[in-house]
């Protein structure tokens, strides 16, 4: 069995799909494993550090992929990765698909099995593969020190002779993943922190980080999570109680934190360009959902912008400005995913379809699209 861990072509990820410490497990497992040249650099991962745990190095991609059965990624394969990967490969990777069905037929056509490990369920067994969690932490936190930055003041109040200085207020506005990391990193660093989010289990979670919780708590609101976990999409009504009770919050904070995002939809719009105006001079916004479109009006993709005194951060891949802590939970994500994929008596691959995690994840398979969120009726073989 052979692993390939090409380096990421897309030019803003500095992220890696494997470890010293993966490569280390994997070769345990009875896979070879062979790395491009620099794959980990951007990562804090020395060439040196794969081969000392048995990695081989390759000089390019093309040798790094050459009869690969395995090939770990950090985002879906561009079409030139895709030719030079031989036909029946498994390749895990967070496959972004929603928006990219051109990108996923491509891959049905190239004959690979791509495994989106964004949508592996949520359950028990499958937390140490949850991949959204693992990320979504680091840019909770990552966005929260973006923020102070950025922001001209202090965050803790400061008690001295000459004065004191207020506290920040943050306001965290969705509390998934990264928004209850963002509160937390807000509070270490002394801020009165505030949050809101559409799903009714997010109260007691926020409140026990020591945030205030801001919602309408109508009986839309109290229906507003799926089985799965997520939020929904709530309705045109409800959104308006919602933007006029945090209309009036928002002008009173000095830092906003938006982390909503509802999958294969865009981005709900949670700040509009006048609740910005009525910012105070020197805030800022810190967008996370820029990449689906921004929660933030105004906000652009890969940029700070000011609207008036008041910052609006749009940086992408916010996980990816702390590559070497993203890319070691990552890599953790990707290896025990992949581990449940061999057989550990005869050390080969076997692949169960009928597991819940496979049929979860599955895009592709013997050059069709296989997922039902992406397939025809006729590759789904029905009418």
């Amino acid at each position: 069995m052979k692993i390939g861990v090409p380096r990421e072509s897309e030019a803003n990820e500095p992220r890696v799909a494997a470890s010293p410490e993966t490569v280390k497990k994997f070769i345990a497992l009875g896979f070879e494993v062979t790395v491009e040249k620099g794959a980990g650099e951007l990562s804090r991962i020395l060439d040196k550090d794969y081969e000392e745990m048995g990695a081989k190095i390759a000089p390019t991609a093309k040798e790094t992929l050459a009869d690969a059965d395995v090939v770990l990624k950090v985002r879906r394969p561009n079409a030139e990765e895709l030719g030079l990967m031989k036909k029946g490969a498994l390749v895990v990777a967070t496959m972004d698909p929603y928006g990219h069905e051109d990108e996923v037929r491509a891959m049905g056509e190239a004959g690979i099995v791509a495994l989106a490990m964004e949508f592996m369920p949520r359950i028990t067994r499958a937390q140490v593969m949850d991949v959204l969690s693992s990320q979504a932490n680091l840019a909770g936190y990552q966005a929260v020190i973006e923020a102070a930055e950025e922001y001209d003041r202090a965050f803790p109040m400061m008690m001295t002779a000459a004065g004191t200085v207020p506290a920040a207020r943050v306001f965290i506005m969705g509390a998934g993943v990264a928004g209850l990391q963002a509160i937390a990193t807000a509070r270490r660093l002394g801020a009165v922190v505030t949050a809101t989010d559409v799903r009714p289990a997010a109260k007691e979670q926020v409140e026990s980080l020591g945030a205030k919780f801001i919602a309408v708590e109508d009986e839309e609101f109290k229906q507003a999570e799926t089985a799965g976990g997520y939020a929904k999409e709530m309705s045109e009504e409800y959104q308006k109680k919602q933007r006029e009770l945090v209309a009036t919050h928002i002008a009173k904070q000095d830092v906003i934190i938006t982390t909503a995002l509802i999958p294969g939809r865009p981005a709900p719009r949670l700040i509009t360009k006048e609740m910005v105006a009525s910012m105070k001079p020197g805030a800022v916004v810190v967008d996370l959902a820029v990449e689906r479109g921004g929660n933030v009006e105004g906000a652009k993709p890969g940029k700070i912008v000011k609207a008036g005194d008041v910052k609006i951060v749009g940086y992408l891949n916010m996980p990816g400005r702390i590559a070497a802590s993203a890319s070691a939970l990552y890599s953790k994500n990707l290896y025990a995913f992949v581990e449940t994929l061999v057989n550990k008596e005869t050390k080969q691959l076997s692949v169960d379809w009928s597991d819940e995690l496979v049929k979860a994840t599955a895009l592709t398979r013997d050059g069709s699209v296989i997922h039902p969120a992406f397939a025809t009726n006729e590759q789904l073989g029905g009418a």
